[in-house]
């Protein structure tokens, strides 16, 4: 349930080349083409820093561009006590100004640190693109950091949520996580390993979608993110991202791309 920009997703909904089926033209609006992105520095131009305002009650951090920024070639979006707009806590969110369509998602991330917060690689469309609400979603929930969560919306309608290990704990390293989007079934992807398979046509998304990365916190949904607990600054750190549309070349070595082709 990640997501962002001036379209917050209502509570309601936060608690409840050629593809394989046909010519990728068929699916409309895409307009990002593949590529790397190794953070050597942050353009603008590529992505849009949100700044200023937040998701919602349930969110208790103001999106901030001060808590977005690169170390060492590493994306850094950190979430601290500092008041911001009308909350007492500034966070963190990143997204791709263009919109991708069918392809190979992939972001080498590690997850904050903290009960109540939420690292988050995703996609999105919504409302403010005068869109219908789709989503794909890899999430960190910060009462549980040793499993990440796939959940995909489709025309606002999510529910389609798994848990999955990750070893070691997202917060304790560097993980690849990946999902291959088309138009007959969506795969979930963690360090290469194939975790879900989704192929009912009624759970997979068709609008092309914006890329993005967001960490925040809630004091409300503890039941879904964790008991609220600030211990300190903490920080999701994005190392690599990477979009490969269907039939473009493998954009590099242990990319799923090049598994898939």
């Amino acid at each position: 349930m990640a997501h962002s920009l001036l379209s917050p997703r209502s509570l309601v909904a936060i608690l409840t080349g050629l593809c394989a089926g046909g010519p990728a033209l068929a699916q409309e609006g895409p307009k990002g083409t593949s590529f790397v992105e190794n953070f050597d520095h942050l353009n603008t131009r590529f992505w849009y820093v949100s700044d200023g305002w937040n998701n919602g009650g349930h969110q208790n951090c103001t999106w901030s561009k001060d808590q977005v920024g690169i170390r060492e070639g590493v994306l850094q979006l950190t979430f601290e006590e500092r008041t911001a707009g009308d909350r007492k806590f500034a966070c963190g969110e990143v997204q791709t100004r263009k919109r991708y369509g069918y392809g190979t998602y992939e972001a080498r991330m590690k997850a904050a640190t903290g009960s109540g917060l939420n690292s988050a690689f995703f996609s999105y469309i919504g409302p403010t693109d005068k869109k219908p609400h789709d989503e794909i979603d890899f999430e960190v929930l910060g009462k549980n950091s040793a499993k990440v969560q796939v959940n995909q919306y489709v025309g606002g309608k999510g529910g389609n949520e798994k848990l999955v290990d990750v070893p070691g704990g997202a917060d304790g390293g560097f993980n690849d996580y990946a999902f291959v989007w088309q138009k007959d079934r969506l795969r979930y992807y963690l360090n290469g390993k194939l975790v879900q398979e989704v192929s009912d046509p009624d759970k997979l998304p068709g609008n092309a979608q914006k890329i993005f990365f967001s960490l925040w916190g809630t004091d409300k949904l503890s039941d879904w993110m964790g008991a609220f607990a600030y211990e300190g600054p903490t920080t999701l750190e994005v190392d690599r991202v990477a979009f490969t549309a269907e039939g473009d070349a493998c954009p590099f070595a242990d990319s799923v791309a090049c598994i898939l082709n």
